[in-house]
């Protein structure tokens, strides 16, 4: 049950941010003394833009997708923000062709500078860093 709300909550926590982000300005806008930029972009390809195409995307991502909910046992909050946020990429890209991504780190140490990101990408990376701190249950 925890995963299922998690997962519906960081749904509906992208799909608010998207909604309005869509109906703000598009001009980019910095915060923290310029370590986080608001950018708006829109990202046709994979992950981090690899030109993956589309199809490959998706077989990717449900097969991603089915194997996390089999493991959601291991870390039913990590499985939550994963399958969330992954499923919030999955539909704008299905819907769209795309996915919205908006806050860049311009400061950040090497490459990590150039990405841009969207919620359902954060989702993914704390999701994953829980299912890295539990254990495998026997």
């Amino acid at each position: 049950m925890l995963t299922i709300c998690t997962a519906m909550l960081t749904l509906a926590a992208c799909a608010a941010a998207r909604w309005y982000l869509d109906r703000t300005s598009r001009r980019e806008t910095e915060y923290a003394g310029g370590r986080v930029r608001l950018r708006a972009l829109w990202n046709g390809g994979a992950a981090f833009g690899l030109g993956i195409r589309r199809e490959h995307v998706l077989a990717a991502s449900f097969a991603t997708l089915w194997m996390l909910w089999r493991q959601r046992r291991r870390s039913p909050l990590g499985a939550g923000l994963i399958l969330g946020g992954g499923i919030s990429n999955l539909l704008e890209r299905l819907r769209l062709g795309r996915v919205y991504d908006y806050v860049q780190f311009p400061r950040a140490p090497g490459q990590l500078k150039q990405y841009v990101f969207n919620l359902a990408d954060f989702a993914i990376i704390l999701g994953g860093l829980c299912f890295a701190l539990h254990r495998k249950r026997r």
